[in-house]
């Protein structure tokens, strides 16, 4: 039951079942952020933010929502460089997604996310959130902005088909 961990947008929209929504992930060192698409795949929603504390948990709490939403695949931000280059957070990143994808059959698309929390700050002071309210929705909404670039992609593949 290995899930196909892509970067190819088009491969993933190849394995993705009609009528499924996505779940999309912010992954940070201390929290995962994650929202959710509708079934047709047009709008990105926050949805929480998971703390994170061991693999096995982490993995558990996330495959839950999957399994409560209709979920058809996963997409995870990938930290790249300024310059498209990967360090040690997209590393860890193509980590956790090789080992998600040992418990779950559900492709998994990963997303550049370069500059997205800082957009999604922006918006968020723009829209007179306090730090504290800031601090708790960020990765939720960070995981929305990564959600809604791939399924903006995906809908443009489908287009051009």
């Amino acid at each position: 039951m290995t899930a196909p961990v892509l970067d190819d947008a088009a491969a993933f929209a190849d394995l993705l079942a009609p009528g499924r929504a996505l779940l999309g992930f912010d992954f940070g060192t201390k929290t995962i952020g994650v929202a959710v698409s509708d079934t047709l795949r047009h709008v990105a929603s926050p949805l929480e933010t998971v703390r994170r504390t061991r693999f096995g948990v982490d993995a558990a709490r996330l495959l839950a929502i999957a399994d409560g939403r209709r979920v058809g695949g996963f997409v995870l931000g990938l930290p790249r460089n300024m310059d498209g280059s990967e360090g040690p957070r997209a590393q860890s990143t193509r980590a956790f997604a090789r080992n998600l994808s040992n418990l779950t059959a559900l492709p998994i698309g990963l997303w550049d996310e370069r500059l997205s929390t800082a957009a999604v700050e922006r918006d968020l002071i723009a829209a007179d959130a306090s730090r504290a309210q800031r601090a708790k929705v960020i990765d939720q909404h960070a995981a929305a902005f990564i959600l809604q670039g791939a399924l903006d992609r995906l809908l443009r593949l489908r287009a051009d088909t």
